[in-house]
């Protein structure tokens, strides 16, 4: 139990910042050995675990459905398409090599640079090796492509054509019809011949329809095909062991720096911790009349007496 004392002003505060940095520069030891052993640990690193060789290729994809403010969502399709097992079994054919896809697909990634430039990264255990993946995997990309779109043309391009027939016997029928009628006074019969001739020319606008929009369909593909093509052949990536290294390390420098001011700070705040009952209320600005008992001393601390 706890009750206020008249004076707020001359409380001491539960956390002194000043005192904290001062405690912490005097714990330099501490977090100047960690931060030396992290730049050490980032340099082993950069030395013992160098990058595998990399290659790396670019693609320019053409999209049917291309827009100005498209948010990458057709570029990312194509780098998720191309993590499949069907393009990587592809590729992997090309090359005649027995690995298996599921474990080819490790191997490489594909990242949208563009909403229509997919950069393919691909590892290898040489140089050589890691480029003649990349080109295979590229190809296979564009081929599969390619394939989609001319089947997505052509799908199109025969429902529309089906749509076409389907009214051009529509139209054969309402031909049929009119010819079978013949000029009467009779206002019924007249009507029902003009609105014979009113649905053959609607017949007929719709099937001149049909054929130009199957017509675009097929032209269409053309100007996509020729649009996807590899644009940055592939080439292997130069790996500078002295940058690398002095990345890793500079990385492991800060880490171990942070990690080495964290363990300073916090060990000076728990250091500095009040532990007496006029400590407790010089920070908590009252005076502290009651305290829980301490825990009963363990039946070992009860037997321990001078032998």
């Amino acid at each position: 139990m706890t009750t206020r004392t008249g004076s707020e002003s001359s409380a001491a505060p539960l956390l002194d910042l000043q005192a904290l940095v001062v405690a912490v520069r005097r714990r330099r030891r501490l977090w100047c050995s960690l931060a030396l052993l992290g730049l050490l640990a980032g340099v082993a690193v950069a030395v013992l675990l160098p990058a595998p060789p990399t290659a790396v290729t670019t693609v320019l994809v053409a999209h049917e459905a291309d827009q100005p403010n498209d948010p990458g969502t057709l570029i990312r399709t194509d780098a998720a398409l191309l993590g499949t097992t069907r393009i990587a079994g592809q590729a992997l054919r090309s090359l005649g090599s027995p690995e298996r896809p599921e474990d080819f697909m490790r191997d490489y990634q594909g990242t949208g640079l563009t909403n229509n430039l997919l950069q393919i990264t691909v590892t290898g255990d040489s140089d050589a090796e890691a480029v003649a993946r990349a080109e295979a995997l590229a190809e296979a990309f564009v081929a599969d492509h390619v394939k989609r779109i001319k089947e997505a043309a052509n799908a199109e391009s025969k429902a529309l054509l089906g749509r076409r027939d389907d009214m051009r016997d529509e139209l054969a029928r309402v031909n049929e019809e009119i010819g079978k009628g013949s000029p009467q006074s009779d206002p019924e019969a007249s009507a029902n011949l003009e609105s014979l001739f009113a649905r053959r020319a609607e017949l007929t606008s719709r099937i001149t329809d049909f054929d130009q929009r199957a017509e675009e369909a097929r032209l269409g593909t053309p100007r996509l095909v020729a649009g996807t093509q590899i644009v940055d052949a592939a080439r292997a990536v130069d790996h500078s062991l002295p940058r690398t290294a002095a990345t890793d390390a500079g990385i492991g420098l800060v880490l171990g720096l942070a990690l080495g001011l964290a363990l300073a700070a916090v060990g000076a705040v728990v250091a500095d911790r009040p532990v007496l009952r006029r400590e407790i209320a010089a920070n908590l600005d009252a005076s502290v009349i009651a305290e829980l008992p301490r825990r009963a001393a363990g039946p070992w601390r009860r037997r321990r007496g001078p032998a």
